[in-house]
């Protein structure tokens, strides 16, 4: 009889999909968040096979160095910045991550930004609970119909974004590296600079990676609208969080909806907690029942499917699968 491969846990796995992977596999357990490095001797370290974790587990050098076995890693995530890739791909350990499954529910909260800073709808709920509308009438806010959404990066949850401004009679504007035969009808390609200066609402659809860390820094800011609001439903650090509170201070721009930021959790002693005209929120773009059960549910198929010689359905690296198959 064959012996189940090993794997990592390191991810809040419902006990139903726990059982299904018990069944083939031997669980390892690992706490969230803390490196299988420092929790696993070296013995145990050695015969591991794969791992589903968040992206709070770093995959870097050292980790693979310390699991050897290691075929497959699962991110429980869409984003895989906390793995090298480079390294990963040269060890012939496959990458895979949860695509597609929060399309749905970080457009949700791109929008809900966006109208949070159109209407000012978050110190429209102060000015009702604090008593100051017995006092008087609510500031006039702005309308978003008819205006301009400019996206940067036209991927899946940029799509599904462009579908939901079609509702709002928004025209929308996109820049990728290179024009995206699925906009067509959804959206009009500019130029990187042009989507700067032409949007009303500017949002962020692109990936962290050395080359777009603090992509976004006071230039680029400079060309915005005084009028128009920067949306980052992505990651934090492709923004300069320093050149953003700077324009948020001054009025470069009108406002800011923020889903994500460089230090996460965001301390309260933070300027963007103080600036009246953010919207805030934490990290919680795939955060409900559905769509989290749907993550773990393609992260943990993406792991069994793997281990098992099974094509998985997201490949981060998947040069490394056809190098195997």
């Amino acid at each position: 009889m064959n012996q189940k491969p090993k794997v990592i846990v390191s991810a809040p796995v419902p006990p139903d999909l726990r059982e299904q992977l018990a069944e083939r596999c031997e669980i390892v357990e690992v706490p969230t968040g803390q490196n299988p490095a420092e929790v696993l001797g070296a013995d145990a370290r050695a015969t591991i096979e794969g791992m589903v974790c968040t992206v709070r587990t770093k995959v870097d050098q050292a980790l693979l160095d310390a699991l050897p076995a290691l075929k497959v890693s699962s991110n429980f995530a869409v984003g895989f910045d906390n793995v090298d890739l480079a390294a990963a791909t040269q060890r012939k350990v496959l990458i895979c991550n949860t695509p597609g499954v929060l399309d749905g529910a970080v457009a949700d909260v791109t929008i809900g930004l966006m109208l949070c800073l159109s209407r000012n709808l978050v110190a429209g709920d102060a000015f009702v609970r604090s008593g100051a509308w017995t006092k008087g009438a609510f500031p006039l806010t702005r309308d978003i119909r008819g205006k301009t959404l400019g996206l940067l990066g036209m991927g899946r949850i940029g799509r599904v974004v462009a579908r939901a401004a079609q509702a709002f009679d928004m025209k929308v504007i996109y820049h990728n590296r290179r024009e995206d035969p699925q906009a067509e009808g959804l959206a009009t390609y500019v130029e990187r600079d042009e989507l700067f200066k032409s949007s009303d609402v500017l949002s962020m659809h692109i990936p962290l990676s050395a080359e777009t860390r603090h992509s976004i820094g006071k230039r680029e800011l400079s060309l915005m609208k005084p009028t128009a609001y920067l949306i980052n439903t992505a990651r934090g650090p492709v923004i300069d969080e320093a050149a953003l509170i700077d324009a948020l201070r001054a009025g470069t721009i009108a406002g800011a909806g923020l889903d994500v930021m460089e230090q996460e959790p965001l301390p309260a002693d933070s300027p963007l907690c103080a600036l009246p005209n953010v919207v805030l929120q934490a990290h919680v773009g795939s955060a409900t029942h559905e769509t989290r059960r749907a993550m773990i549910d393609l992260a943990v198929a993406n792991l069994m499917d793997a281990l098992s010689g099974k094509t998985p359905q997201a490949m981060v690296n998947p040069e490394v699968w056809q190098a195997r198959a």
